[in-house]
């Protein structure tokens, strides 16, 4: 399978003018191995075009041999990190992270959560991208008032907010003010870690479809125009759920997966705050 970046609904368009692809890889709790570098090529293999990682993943060395590995263009891949937000210079450490991944820059670099609140790290964010380091810039773990916030005070505004998002947890009121301001909502855990999978509406919809839980979670996300970056490292699963271009689920199948949500359709990113 190949989902060029720029083709149909296989990519969005962000504020700034690049695009993102709408399938991607996350390599989130994967250890700076071989089975990361391995993840990663299999994923590019299968025709992936978007690798997630992030600073506090310790793991960007290994994402970056594998996308040496797969023998992809560079100019073919959207590589994501993120900014360690217990860091002080979001330049200081994306120049490490480049160092790690062996590349001269990334598509997207992120706030991986608003510590110390959501605005202090923002102009280092925006000096990354105007040295060329980081093509686009946006954040991540961020409610609805911390991105208002950051609007208030942002020359470059954000042009990502990457979140927990699944059917379960369908946080509308926050997808509706970043759609509002111009940000792509992007989707952490889609599949809810797995945790969704054995849910008896997403089997039931799967069934009559002819496809897997996981396709269907992925479906939905990608028919509301949310960028998914499940995490696997079993090749047969990437594989599995980069198969989701070439199916539709009907407005009564979103209608039931959009009433799994648990989260009220809060505009908050997180229900546990950990900073």
């Amino acid at each position: 399978m190949s989902q060029p970046t720029g083709s149909g609904e296989s990519a969005h368009g962000l504020a700034d003018g690049n695009t993102i692809p709408m399938l991607g890889l996350g390599v989130w709790q994967v250890e700076n191995e071989r089975e990361c570098v391995d993840a990663v090529r299999w994923a590019l293999e299968a025709g992936y075009r978007h690798i997630d990682t992030a600073q506090a993943y310790g793991n960007e060395e290994s994402v970056g041999m594998g996308i040496r590995e797969s023998g992809v263009p560079r100019e073919e891949i959207f590589v994501t990190t993120k900014f360690f937000p217990r860091r002080r210079d979001p330049v200081v450490e994306l120049e490490g992270s480049l160092g790690r991944l062996g590349l001269e820059f990334v598509d997207l670099y992120i706030v991986h959560w608003p510590a110390g609140g959501p605005t202090w790290a923002w102009p280092g964010m925006e000096r990354t991208r105007e040295l060329d380091y980081a093509r686009s810039i946006g954040v991540s773990n961020f409610a609805v008032g911390e991105i208002d916030d950051l609007l208030q005070e942002a020359q470059q505004p954000p042009v990502v907010n990457q979140v927990l998002f699944n059917p379960f947890a369908y946080r509308k009121r926050l997808f509706e003010a970043c759609a509002a301001n111009d940000i792509v909502l992007e989707a952490y855990s889609p599949l809810g870690t797995g945790r969704h999978l054995d849910d008896p509406a997403v089997a039931q919809i799967a069934d009559a479809h002819g496809r897997t839980p996981a396709q269907v979670l992925l479906r939905w996300g990608i028919q509301h125009g949310v960028p998914q970056i499940p995490k696997s490292t079993h090749q047969p699963r990437i594989v599995e759920n980069a198969q989701v271009f070439d199916f539709e689920l009907s407005e009564e199948d979103m209608q039931t997966l959009d009433e799994l949500d648990q989260t009220g359709g809060t505009d908050c990113a997180r229900e546990d705050k950990w900073w």
